[in-house]
């Protein structure tokens, strides 16, 4: 991975967060991207203070001019972007009938128009390089649905079948495009989710206990290396078993 340029969204806090950290540590470039940019810088100068670079720059990836001040800047300061991991995102709870088309929009605006328009922006360098790595963070609940998290199912479920399908675009072209479906992982997002739904999901768990977000990153890091050569429109499960497929 050494050498890479890595923009990696939704990286303030949890899984994000420590993607940053693990490829940074792997030796790539990576912009570190997040909605507050106080926190994006916070994360780029640990990062920076391990030994490592990094930057940081603030931005709505639902928004296309964000995205493109993001991919701008990251070009700036490190080259073309040739590892692009997805993982901007947010939860929000609620039943199915108090959901409200905002919740619903914002939901999608975020998860996969977010999804899309990065992609979309770094994507042409890629092909004319004929390498890149894209990696989308889904869910699980993508794949079996959640109690109170219709909108939020969908969303991850659509990052998925983008997976698939741009893969099948690109592959040949030297672009590897893959997912991941965390379960539920010891992160902000999760622990705003009410202690009923937290504790009723941890007795569902073969594994007994919730991720951690490093054990992501992992996860994260393998796909970008080239160690992951022949996966190609993959879902991988790091779950805790709560899919098996």
């Amino acid at each position: 991975m050494a050498g890479e340029v890595a923009i990696v969204t939704g990286a303030g806090s949890g899984i994000g967060r420590a993607v940053a950290h693990r490829l940074a540590a792997g030796g790539m470039a990576v912009m570190v991207a997040d909605l507050s940019g106080e926190r994006a810088q916070a994360v780029a100068e640990a990062i920076v203070a391990a030994g490592h670079a990094a930057k940081a720059i603030a931005g709505d990836v639902s928004r296309e001019e964000d995205v493109a001040t993001i991919v701008a800047g990251t070009r700036a300061a490190f080259g073309d972007c040739g590892v692009l991991v997805n993982n901007a995102g947010f939860v929000h709870q609620a039943k199915f009938i108090d959901l409200t088309p905002q919740d619903f929009d914002r939901m999608f605006a975020v998860h996969v128009r977010g999804t899309f328009l990065c992609t979309h922006a770094v994507l042409s360098p890629m092909l004319e390089r004929r390498h890149g790595v894209i990696v989308n963070i889904a869910s699980q609940l993508g794949q079996i649905g959640g109690v109170e998290l219709v909108h939020y199912s969908a969303a991850k479920a659509a990052i998925m079948g983008m997976t698939k399908a741009l893969a099948r675009e690109v592959s040949a072209q030297g672009v590897r495009v893959n997912a991941l479906a965390p379960g539920p992982i010891n992160t902000p997002l999760v622990m705003a989710l009410s202690e009923d739904w937290r504790r009723a999901k941890a007795r569902e768990l073969p594994l007994g206990r919730f991720g951690e977000p490093d054990e992501v990153a992992a996860a994260v890091s393998f796909l970008a290396s080239s160690e992951a050569a022949l996966f190609v429109g993959q879902t991988l499960g790091p779950n805790s078993g709560d899919v098996m497929l």
